[in-house]
C-alpha cells in the first residue's frame, strides 16, 4: 500500500476499458507543464501551458468575454485591487487540473478508473467551467428568481451552440457532451464521480485557485497561507474509488485550506461593506429584471450589464440605488444592525435563508416601522435587509488515508479545526443578517434604541400578511 503513492489497495477496482497506448501523463497539456514555450503568465508568477487546441478554445469569442467579467464584481468597491477577471481565474483552474492529473497519474488506483480520455474531459471542463458566468452572477443567483438561469445551464447552452462545442468535438475526441455533463455535475460512473470531485469537491481545483487568487488581488494573506504543493502531493483516490482523498501528509495543509476559506468568507466575501453593495445590487436587479433582455445580459461584460441595469432603473423607484452604486460618487448603504448565529440568534433565525421576495417585503415593513419611530419618511428603497441565502455552502468532507493502518478516516474525525469550521453549518459562522439604510437615514435610524424590536415587528407583520395567502 505504500509504493508509488498508491493508497488503499485492499479495495479492488477493475481496470477501465481504455486505449492503454495513451497514458494520462502523455497528454500534450500535461507534458507542456515542463515546457518553456507557449506559456501565458498570470499572477503570481504562474506559467500556464498553452497547447494549440487550448489556444483555439481561449481565442473563441465566448471565452474572450470572460476577460471583461470581473471575478469578484462589487468586491472591488471595498478592495480596489480585486479587478481580476474570470479569464485569469479560468486559466488558473486549468493549470491546477494539470497539476492534479500529473500527481494522480502516479496512483495505480486512479489509473485503473480514469482513462486518458477522461482526463482530457477534465482538462477542457476546468478551462471552460466559468463560461456561463455573467457579471454579478453569484449575487443574482442567490435571489433564485423564476426565469433567471443558473450559470451552469447558461454554460451548457453556450458550449453546445457555439464554436466551443465544435472545437471540443473535433479536437478533444468528441467530448462536448461529456464536458457539459461534468460541468453540470452529472456522474455516470466512478470515473466521472472522481472527475467531479476534482472539479467541484472539498479539495478542488476551483477553490484552490480562487482562494489564492482572490486573496492575492485583495491584498490580504488569508487565502494564501496553506501549502498547495503539499496538498496536491498528498492526493489519492478515496476508499470507494469515487472521489479524491488525501494522505496523512496533507492533513495540515487541508486544515489550513479550510481555515483559509473560512477567513476569506468572513473578511472578504461577506465583509459588511461588500454585502452592502451586494444588497443594493440585488434589490436593483429584483426591481428591474423583468424589463431586461436576460439573454443579452447573460452574454454581456461588466460594462454592458451595468448599462442594462441603468436603462431598467431609469423608470424605477429604485433608481437611487443605481446612482449610489454605479454613479460617480460611491454611496454605499450604511449598516445599522447586525445579527449572527452566535449573537442575537433569535433574530438571525427569523431572517436567515428566507426567499428573497419575502425579505424584500420585510424591508418594506421595516421601512414603515422606521418611519413611525423617527418621525419622518423612510422609503422602501432606503432600507435593505441582507441575509444568508436559501442555498447553503457545501460542507467540507474529505477522507485521510493512513498507510500504516491501511485505513481511511474522515478529516473532521481527526481534525478539531475541520470539525468546528466545516462539518458544522459553515454559513452560520461566516454569514450574518444585516440591516442597511441609505446614508441620509443613518443618523436618525442609528440612534434608535429599539431597532431590534422594530425588526422583529417587521418580521411579524410580513408573516401575518402572508397568512391569508397561505389559507
Amino acid at each position: 500500500t505504500r509504493d508509488g503513492g498508491t493508497a488503499g489497495r485492499r479495495l479492488h477496482v477493475p481496470a477501465a476499458e481504455n486505449d492503454l497506448m495513451t497514458s494520462i501523463a502523455e497528454l500534450p497539456e500535461i507534458r507542456a507543464l515542463d515546457s518553456r514555450s507557449s506559456l501565458i503568465r498570470i499572477p503570481a508568477e504562474q506559467d500556464v501551458p498553452i497547447t494549440p487546441r487550448v489556444r483555439r478554445l481561449i481565442d473563441t469569442a465566448d471565452f474572450r468575454r470572460l476577460s471583461q467579467v470581473s471575478q469578484l464584481g462589487l468586491v472591488s468597491l471595498v478592495y480596489p485591487g480585486c479587478t481580476h477577471t474570470r479569464f485569469e481565474h479560468s486559466l488558473g483552474v486549468y493549470r491546477n487540473a494539470l497539476l492534479f492529473l500529473r500527481r494522480l497519474a502516479a496512483d495505480e488506483r486512479f489509473r485503473q478508473v480514469v482513462t486518458a480520455r477522461d482526463a482530457e474531459i477534465l482538462i477542457a471542463a476546468a478551462l471552460l467551467h466559468d463560461l456561463g458566468h455573467y457579471p454579478f452572477c453569484h449575487a443574482i443567483e442567490d435571489l433564485q428568481l423564476p426565469g433567471v438561469q443558473p450559470h451552469e445551464t447558461q454554460a451548457a447552452q453556450q458550449i453546445d451552440q457555439s464554436d466551443v462545442g465544435d472545437l471540443l468535438n473535433r479536437q478533444w475526441n468528441g467530448s462536448c457532451q461529456s464536458v457539459i455533463e461534468l460541468m453540470q455535475g452529472v456522474a455516470s460512473g466512478r470515473a466521472s464521480a472522481i472527475l467531479m470531485s476534482i472539479l467541484s469537491g472539498p479539495i478542488d481545483i476551483d477553490k484552490m485557485d480562487y482562494l489564492y487568487r482572490d486573496s492575492l488581488h485583495a491584498g490580504v494573506p488569508y487565502g494564501m497561507h496553506y501549502d498547495r504543493q503539499r496538498l496536491i502531493g498528498s492526493l489519492c483516490v478515496n476508499e470507494l474509488a469515487d472521489g479524491i482523498a488525501i494522505t496523512e501528509k496533507g492533513r495540515t495543509a487541508a486544515e489550513l485550506m479550510v481555515f483559509a476559506r473560512y477567513v476569506m468568507f468572513s473578511e472578504v466575501y461577506w465583509h459588511h461593506a461588500v454585502r452592502s453593495a451586494t444588497a443594493m445590487l440585488q434589490r436593483l436587479f429584483f426591481a428591474v429584471h423583468h424589463q431586461l433582455d436576460l439573454s443579452q445580459f447573460y452574454q454581456g461584460s461588466d460594462l454592458s450589464c451595468v448599462q442594462f441595469l441603468k436603462q431598467g432603473a431609469a423608470s424605477s423607484p429604485d433608481k437611487s440605488l443605481f446612482d449610489c452604486l454605479f454613479g460617480p460618487t460611491r454611496q454605499l448603504y450604511k449598516r445599522v444592525a447586525q445579527y449572527s448565529f452566535l449573537e442575537n440568534a433569535d433574530i438571525f433565525q427569523l431572517l436567515a435563508q428566507r426567499p428573497y421576495p419575502w425579505l424584500q417585503r420585510c424591508s418594506r415593513a421595516l421601512a414603515h416601522e422606521l418611519s413611525s419611530a423617527v418621525g419622518s419618511e423612510v422609503s422602501e428603497s432606503d432600507v435593505l435587509i441582507d441575509a444568508p441565502p436559501v442555498c447553503l455552502e457545501v460542507q467540507f468532507k474529505v477522507s485521510v488515508y493512513y498507510a500504516q493502518s491501511d485505513r481511511f478516516r474522515p478529516l473532521g474525525e481527526v481534525s478539531p479545526v475541520v470539525k468546528a469550521l466545516a462539518e458544522q453549518q459553515f454559513d452560520h459562522f461566516v454569514k450574518r443578517v444585516r440591516v442597511f439604510v441609505h446614508p441620509k437615514q443613518r443618523d436618525a435610524v442609528g440612534q434608535l434604541r429599539n431597532l431590534d424590536e422594530l425588526v422583529q415587528r417587521a418580521v411579524e407583520r410580513t408573516t401575518a400578511d402572508e397568512a391569508p395567502l397561505r389559507r
